[in-house]
């Protein structure tokens, strides 16, 4: 018997979606009640990764090896002091009284193994107490670390760029090595001119030292220059760029030395223009220039000659004259011209050599960086050793965030499509994670929210620093190069 029903022909609806129950939003209103009985909270569960990467490096092995200190602080341990100063200006304090706003954070006072971060002036007792030497022996201690970061995260660079620059730091009041020199925002200020120098590829601190107002001598360049190479991984290749401060023959025996190609921004003498005058120029069409031209060229007190690229740019003919010519960041100006020389051992065509030197504006960012994230433009104390030692620590945490990056890069990246995470946006995607700290059965654990948007980075990150070993063998599978 066939039946014919209707209800036999018809197919069941599909179950959507939609149809699924959904929770509804919290109703969070003024007459909402409140109270102050939940415990062990923090805002800045990123600082996990952090701690796990220092333990995994060894810091504090690094840290109680290479520090002379002598004074021996009750409170806490020499290497606790440390990685408070540093932890906390990564997490954007950068004053040491600021510390007392995350005194008792349960998530830092729980890697710093206390019940409570001690006040400032026991802070400030400590870093009195450090000898001027500590600001060079944290140096060492941050190019161990860097060959340890790149050994585990298998970073094989064959080429290297080096940027080096320095900042003006006004500062106030009664400091030591403060001058009034040149200072363009704040003219007449006394000031310090730190000097710095950057991985381009990585956008790591390298080295530096915190310098007097006074411009640094050709002596004091090369020796920084010196322990630059010093400090670096083994590589091929290197090559480096300065602007027309690091502009001497001290600064190009110090690159040659080292194997170093490098392109200088040079300062304008009287001999140097006379010689670009009588040099034969030509059209530059693949740079913003009107005219280029190169020329060999011994400035006064060099071995030998070097090779000199120029571009000049036409003055319109209805700008006033100068009285005299106008000395600028990287040009000089004659009457009918605008000119921008360097010196450099490169042999490349002049439009490649000019554009690789520009790259080197990225360097001025880090710097920035450097300076209102990291806290680097602080000088708390009148004593200029101190300020030194500030400014290395300020550097460890800048240096923080780029290994966390190396570390937490995705498999198959290159240095041409490596992308830098500053440290402000680090801390608003990584660090300033809501979590609570919770024990049971004598474990300690930290839960995060089910709604954090970067949990698949956050829990690839944490896997790699767990892999880390103590001969640091490489926990990402392709390596950089």
């Amino acid at each position: 018997m066939v039946r014919r029903s209707r209800e036999h022909r018809e197919k069941k609806p599909a179950t959507h979606a939609a149809t699924r129950s959904t929770p509804a939003p919290n109703d969070i209103r003024g007459s909402t009640p409140f109270d102050f009985t939940a415990k062990n909270l923090t805002p800045y569960g990123g600082l996990l990764p952090v701690a796990t990467m220092l333990e995994k490096l060894d810091f504090r092995g690094l840290i109680e090896e290479r520090l002379t200190i002598s004074r021996v602080p009750r409170v806490m341990s020499a290497y606790q002091f440390v990685l408070a100063m540093v932890l906390g200006r990564y997490l954007g304090f950068a004053r040491l009284h600021q510390l007392r706003f995350v005194a008792r954070d349960p998530i830092l006072t729980g890697i710093l193994k206390v019940r409570h971060v001690p006040p400032q002036s026991t802070l400030w007792r400590f870093l009195d107490a450090l000898h001027g030497a500590v600001a060079r022996q944290i140096l060492s201690v941050q190019a161990t670390l860097r060959a340890r970061v790149w050994a585990a995260g298998h970073v094989r660079l064959t080429t290297v760029t080096l940027d080096t620059d320095t900042t003006v730091h006004t500062v106030y009041g009664q400091k030591m090595g403060a001058r009034k020199s040149y200072n363009p925002k704040h003219k007449g200020k006394k000031s310090y001119q730190p000097i710095l120098t950057f991985l381009a590829e990585t956008r790591e601190y390298v080295w530096g030292e915190l310098h007097n107002g006074d411009r640094p001598t050709g002596k004091q360049i090369a020796a920084h220059l010196t322990h630059v190479f010093q400090a670096l991984p083994p590589t091929e290749r290197r090559s480096a760029r300065a602007d027309s401060g690091f502009y001497c023959g001290e600064a190009v025996a110090a690159y040659e030395a080292a194997a170093c190609r490098f392109v200088i921004v040079a300062r304008k003498t009287s001999a140097l223009l006379a010689a670009l005058t009588q040099a034969t120029w030509k059209p530059s069409p693949e740079t913003d220039a009107d005219e280029e031209c190169e020329c060999r060229y011994q400035p006064n007190g060099w071995p030998r000659a070097y090779r000199f690229i120029a571009l000049r740019y036409e003055q319109p003919p209805d700008e006033d004259t100068p009285e005299s010519p106008v000395e600028q960041y990287q040009l000089f100006a004659t009457e009918a011209y605008t000119y921008r020389v360097f010196v450099t051992d490169f042999t490349d065509p002049i439009a490649k050599v000019v554009w690789f030197y520009n790259q080197r504006a990225g360097a001025e960012n880090l710097i920035k960086e450097a300076n209102n994230d990291a806290g680097l433009a602080a000088h708390p104390s009148h004593r200029f050793d101190v300020n030194s030692i500030h400014f290395q620590l300020a550097m460890v945490a800048y240096n923080l965030n780029c290994w966390l990056m190396l570390l937490q890069r995705d498999e198959g990246t290159e240095v041409v499509t490596l992308r830098h995470t500053t440290l402000a946006t680090a801390r608003l995607k990584f660090l300033f994670i809501a979590a609570k700290i919770w024990r049971h059965a004598g474990r300690t654990g930290i839960s995060y929210s089910v709604e954090y948007p970067e949990q698949a980075i956050f829990q690839r990150l944490m896997d790699r620093l767990r892999r880390v070993t103590p001969t640091f063998t490489p926990v990402i599978t392709l390596a950089m190069t």
